[in-house]
């Protein structure tokens, strides 16, 4: 509540406590949301007085109009994302603007690839889905701004993707990224043609600028949400002390992210494979962290950073990832998970998901992502079916 009012005296607008005095009682004048224009009481044969006077209430019916309009405009920004009845195009909105609202769920593809493959689009959806209150963001290195409008009507999971209320895609501008963080140097410094490993040693970088500058959680693209994760300072073990950086969740600015960056640029080698990532979040974890084996199911915590069980999201370790796309004769029921990563790294010989197969990997989509599956697998696979025939 704004305790002070702008008071007019000849000449000059001032700030003073807002108290007057009426029949010799002191009154104190109180101002909610707006600041009240008043001004001194008249003289009794100031003819001029009832102009003055209707002419502040204007100005304050100016200043209300305009303050009210201005809150109602931010009500409709927020409601936009987060309340599907309310139609306002997202495609007005800039990155900063949905990342300034907090707690986004972020999305990276660093390759130059505008079809997200339906792994990426179940992943997107299946967050969607259970962060309806969060947006969700997918950053996308290929698509620019000028290609961003057409992409509807090219690419079948661009155009799945985008008509979900709460997801946002757009283009990944790492030299923007990386702005006002110690990896802008670095940035500056790499040639990317040289690097062994760029297209991961560029997310690895990307996704520790962006949690640092908004906060969130980030989620590789071959993550599958499953239900909401309770914890706000979060990383996930993908083994008793090691780390993965496939996912981890921080609020904005704190300083554990931007230990990281400053030791990603100091022990930089793009040569090794993972040095950026996990093993960079593991070692940074030990300097503050006595890291202990896992018993059960219990998650570790640390200062102010919780350490989560390999269970929450690697209940199937990689070199068991092949599991996900075979036949079980009872499907685990995950009940310690709170996403399942499908190691898509791994998945060399690039196994898919086919309707009707039965795998475990086909219950995830038909279960977290059901519009992809039917979207993306099931009808595509009608419309190969229905164009061999007709070619037959």
């Amino acid at each position: 509540m704004l305790q002070t009012v702008w008071v007019s005296s000849p000449g000059r607008w001032t700030l003073r406590e807002p108290a007057c005095h009426r029949g010799g009682k002191q009154t104190r004048w109180k101002c909610r949301f707006v600041r009240t224009v008043i001004q001194h009481p008249c003289q009794r044969h100031d003819t001029k007085c009832p102009g003055k006077v209707r002419m502040l209430k204007k100005i304050q019916i100016c200043l209300c109009f305009f303050f009210v309009s201005g809150i109602l405009y931010e009500i409709s920004l927020l409601s936009s994302c987060f309340f599907p009845y309310v139609p306002m195009s997202k495609h007005f909105l800039t990155p900063e603007q949905v990342l300034n609202l907090g707690k986004s769920i972020i999305f990276l593809e660093t390759t130059e690839r505008l079809e997200p493959p339906p792994l990426v689009s179940c992943s997107v959806e299946s967050a969607a889905r259970i962060y309806q209150d969060r947006p969700i963001i997918l950053f996308m290195k290929g698509l620019t701004n000028d290609t961003a409008l057409d992409l509807n009507s090219s690419y079948a999971a661009f155009s799945l993707l985008s008509s979900m209320k709460n997801v946002f895609i757009f283009p990944l501008q790492m030299e923007i990224v990386f702005q006002e963080t110690p990896l802008l140097q670095w940035y500056n410094e790499v040639v990317p043609e040289q690097e062994k490993n760029w297209v991961h040693v560029s997310s690895d970088a990307s996704r520790l600028a962006l949690i640092w500058k908004y906060g969130g959680i980030y989620m590789d693209t071959d993550v599958i949400s499953i239900r909401p994760i309770p914890e706000e300072s979060f990383l996930a073990a993908q083994k008793s002390r090691f780390s993965s950086n496939g996912i981890f969740g921080f609020p904005a600015h704190h300083k554990f992210i931007w230990d990281c960056m400053e030791n990603f640029v100091l022990k930089y080698n793009g040569n090794i494979w993972g040095n950026q990532g996990p093993f960079l979040m593991t070692r940074m974890l030990k300097t503050i962290c006595n890291l202990t084996d896992f018993k059960g199911t219990e998650d570790h915590r640390c200062q102010n950073i919780s350490f989560l069980n390999p269970q929450r999201f690697y209940p199937i370790p990689y070199p068991a990832w092949g599991r996900y796309y075979q036949v079980w004769d009872k499907s685990p029921n995950f009940n310690h998970s709170y996403a399942l990563h499908l190691w898509n790294f791994m998945n060399h010989n690039r196994k898919a998901v086919v309707a009707g197969s039965n795998t475990l990997a086909e219950k995830l989509y038909k279960a977290y992502c059901p519009t992809t599956y039917e979207d993306l697998i099931q009808n595509a696979e009608l419309r190969d079916f229905t164009h061999s025939e007709d070619v037959a």
